[in-house]
């Protein structure tokens, strides 16, 4: 299987109409010469089926870019970072791997800086205290760094707080268990994601990092200022080759949205079970509610399952206001948002080449409009 069967909106619970209102929304945003969004695709999924995706815009931000294609692959950015955890997830189904021991247990040298204690259950959470970027991500980049340099310099890092006290979003807690994962199978991650997870399921529209990708489907993103003029930046081959474990996956829209039923159906899609559904439980419920050391307000306000947000109500890190506190999913700097709803067993995917710190209520609007159609 490479994709999910498609159905008339009306066939699984979806009001046309209303569904109609996102895609002009992002219709809108595209047209144009000074068009706010480059491009994007939003896919809809209930009951196990998807509404077929819609393509908009252009195939990158640059004047001139050709239409966007609509067998595009766009980089999925920190979407990534769950992905990733269900390696890992993988590992302790099969018995070799344990949440609750010191991640020195599995990389005897991540104990310096005094790491000694951090639980690999805390790389999940974004509680260990790593960092987001290392100090020197910039300047690695620039020389063209291996992932085994950064994967170096995350497990020397110095931590920001004691593991288990506080909640930071870190994407170098995500290299060092994507490391940890390594080791135990023996195998580079991006192999590891390939083999358990990516053709057991038919997907050969996702990979992390481009390589064996056809690159004219690579829909090219708006990019940081440190990034202009570089030969590093999001757009590079370099980086889109890298693979970097928290940000580097490239899918297309229904290649990511098997993965969205994947974890809708408790572990299961279409007939292909990779996870067991107390698994599935375990990764989408508030794991910081049950840290003894994270405050209660925090742990509220800001709830994260292992590998997967939950929706923060009530803050501005929400994705809608009619999405319940069950709703988990997750969002990437590049413009891309994911969210799946148990309770009214939909999907949202919404994949755009803005950045999305430039106007982060774009997907919210458009997030607001998709979970409003559904019936």
């Amino acid at each position: 299987m490479s994709r999910l069967k498609h159905a008339k909106p009306r066939e699984i619970g979806i009001d046309e109409d209303r569904l109609e209102t996102a895609f002009s929304l992002l219709r809108r945003w595209t047209t144009g010469d000074n068009a706010p969004v480059p491009g994007g695709a939003i896919v809809v999924g209930r009951h196990g089926r998807i509404v077929p995706p819609r393509f908009f815009g252009r195939q990158g931000p640059e004047d001139g870019a050709a239409d966007i294609r609509d067998d595009s692959l766009f980089l999925l950015a920190s979407i990534s970072k769950p992905i990733t955890y269900l390696a890992g997830m993988q590992l302790v189904e099969r018995g070799l791997l344990n949440l609750s021991d010191p991640v020195s247990r599995y990389i005897p040298e991540f104990s310096a800086q005094h790491k000694e204690n951090t639980l690999v259950e805390q790389l999940f959470t974004h509680t260990s205290g790593m960092p987001d970027m290392l100090p020197d991500n910039a300047e690695l980049r620039r020389r063209h760094a291996p992932l085994k340099t950064f994967i170096e310099g995350a497990i020397a890092a110095t931590p920001l707080f004691a593991p288990g006290t506080d909640f930071k979003y870190q994407s170098m807690g995500t290299l060092v268990l994507a490391e940890l994962v390594q080791r135990l199978a023996g195998r580079p991650i991006r192999d590891v994601l390939r083999h358990e997870l990516f053709e057991p399921l038919g997907l050969d529209d996702i990979a992390l990092g481009s390589r064996g990708l056809d690159r004219r489907r690579l829909v090219r993103v708006e990019t940081p200022e440190y990034q202009k003029g570089s030969d590093f930046g999001w757009n590079s081959r370099y980086w889109q080759e890298f693979g970097a474990p928290w940000g580097g996956v490239f899918a297309s829209p229904e290649n990511l949205a098997v993965l969205c039923q994947l974890m809708l159906g408790n572990g299961e899609v279409d007939d292909v079970r990779l996870l067991a559904p107390a698994t599935v439980q375990a990764m989408t419920e508030n794991r910081l509610a049950t840290m003894p050391d994270i405050p209660g307000r925090l742990a509220a306000t800001r709830p994260w399952g292992l590998g997967w947000k939950l929706n923060h109500r009530g803050t501005t890190g929400s994705w809608g206001a009619s999405l319940p506190a069950s709703v988990f999913g997750h969002t990437g700097a590049t413009g891309t948002m994911c969210w799946m709803d148990p309770k009214r067993d939909a999907f949202c995917i919404l994949m755009t080449s803005a950045i999305r710190s430039r106007a982060p209520w774009r997907l919210v609007h458009l997030s607001n409009a998709v979970s409003a159609s559904i019936l």
